[in-house]
C-alpha cells in the first residue's frame, strides 16, 4: 500500500537507537518549577531557526493558544482571527471569548478587510489581537503577514502567527533553492521579526515531534512564562519528546536544505505526471496536493478505489465548505516510481470512476 497520508513532510523518524538516553520519562514536577535543561535548548534552537529573541517548549500548540489566549480576561482586548486559520489556534481564541475578549473573522488572507472590521471596532482602547496561520495548505499560499503587522502596529497590537504548516519546509529565500534554506518557516521566509510578533508551531509535522514552540521576543516570553497556567499545572514535555526534538533539529541542520530539495522535486514530479494524464492539481508546490476534478466525478468513489488498488490518500471537506477533496500528502520518504505508480493508478480509477457515472 502506498501511503500519502502522513504530515511528515521531510520524513524524519526518531527511533529509540538514534535518541541521547534517558532514565525517566518525566520528573512529576510541574514545568513552572523545573524542565530539562534541554527542553530550553530546543526551544531556543527553533527561535533562532525563525529569527525570534526566545522561545519556550510547550506540549502542544493546543497548550501553548490555550495558555496565550487565556491571558486576556474581563475585556479590553479585541481578536480579530482570519477566516482560514486552523482549529486548535481557535479553540484558544473560544477561551479568550469566554473571558470576555471580542472576536471578530475577517475574508482570508484579506488585508483590507481586516482593516475594515479594525475601523468598525467600538471598543476603541481594547488591545488589538491579529490570528492567522502563516502558510496555508488549503489555498497554497502564505498569509500576507507584512500586511497584516501594518495593521497591527497602527494599532499597538499583536500579530499572532501558526506556523505549524510550514516550519522544517519554507526558510530564508534562495533562488537555487524552491523551499529556501533553513527551514525556519514564514518569518524568515518572509523577512519578517519584531516585538509584536509571536509564532506558535508545532515540530510534529516538518520535524516529526509531538512538541511546540512559542517563538517572540524576550519580553513577552518572559510574561507569558510567568503568567502560564499549563507550565504551573501540567507537567514539561516528556525526556523522550525533548531527544527526538534535539535528534530532528540535528537531522534539519546537517541534511534539511537536501531533504527539502527533495521534497520539492517529488511534488513537482508529481504535478507534471498528473497534469501528463490530464489530472489538475491545486496552485501550488506545497507537499499537500489537492486534486480538482471535475463536478460529476464521484469524489468518495474515487477515492476508495484508490485505497483498493493500493494508494492511500486523505478525502476532506473543502474548508467551509460541503465539497469533497482528494488530497496527496508527499513525504521526501517517497520516491520517483512510487510517484509514477501513484499517478498511474489515479488516472486508472478516474477513468473508471468517470466511465460509472456516464
Amino acid at each position: 500500500m502506498l501511503d500519502f497520508t502522513s504530515a511528515l513532510y521531510l520524513g524524519m523518524k526518531h527511533p529509540a537507537g538514534s535518541l541521547l538516553p534517558w532514565e525517566a520519562f518525566t520528573s512529576g514536577v510541574p514545568a513552572a518549577l523545573f524542565e530539562p535543561p534541554e527542553a530550553k535548548e530546543v526551544a531556543q534552537q527553533v527561535a533562532t531557526l525563525q529569527g525570534c529573541e526566545r522561545g519556550l517548549l510547550g506540549t502542544s500548540t493546543l497548550h501553548l493558544f490555550w495558555d496565550f489566549f487565556g491571558m486576556f480576561s474581563r475585556g479590553g482586548v479585541s481578536v480579530y482571527v482570519d477566516r482560514g486559520t486552523y482549529p486548535i489556534a481557535r479553540w484558544g481564541v473560544e477561551r479568550a471569548a469566554g473571558r470576555g475578549a471580542m472576536v471578530r473573522e475577517f475574508a482570508h488572507h484579506d488585508p483590507e478587510d481586516l482593516q475594515r472590521s479594525l475601523a468598525l471596532n467600538t471598543h476603541g482602547n481594547a488591545l488589538v489581537v491579529v490570528l492567522t496561520d502563516g502558510f496555508c495548505p488549503e489555498c497554497g499560499r502564505p498569509a500576507p503577514l507584512h500586511e497584516y503587522l501594518r495593521v497591527v502596529r497602527s494599532r499597538g497590537g499583536w500579530l499572532v502567527v501558526d506556523d505549524t504548516q510550514a516550519l522544517g519546509i519554507f526558510g530564508t529565500w534562495d533562488n537555487t533553492a524552491l523551499y529556501g534554506r533553513g527551514g525556519g518557516g514564514m518569518l524568515p521566509r518572509l523577512r519578517i521579526s519584531g516585538p509584536d510578533l509571536l509564532v506558535v508551531s508545532s515540530l510534529a509535522k516538518g520535524f516529526g515531534t509531538p512538541v511546540a514552540v512559542l517563538s517572540g521576543s524576550k519580553k513577552a516570553l518572559d510574561e507569558f512564562e510567568m503568567k502560564s497556567e499549563t507550565r504551573m499545572h501540567c507537567s514539561p514535555p516528556s525526556l523522550p519528546v525533548i531527544r527526538a526534538a534535539q535528534h530532528a533539529l540535528v537531522l534539519n541542520r546537517v541534511h534539511g536544505d537536501r531533504l527539502r530539495a527533495r521534497l520539492s522535486s517529488l511534488v513537482f514530479r508529481f504535478r507534471r505526471r498528473a497534469q501528463e494524464v490530464g489530472v489538475r492539481c491545486k496552485e501550488g508546490l506545497f507537499p499537500i496536493q489537492t486534486l480538482l476534478t471535475g463536478s460529476k466525478t464521484n469524489t468518495r468513489e474515487l477515492h476508495e478505489r484508490l485505497a483498493r488498488n493500493g494508494v492511500r490518500t486523505v478525502l476532506r471537506y473543502e474548508n467551509g465548505t460541503s465539497d469533497l477533496r482528494i488530497s496527496f500528502v508527499i513525504t521526501a520518504r517517497h520516491t520517483p516510481q512510487e510517484i509514477d505508480r501513484a499517478v498511474g493508478v489515479l488516472s486508472a480509477s478516474l477513468c473508471k470512476v468517470n466511465e460509472l457515472a456516464m
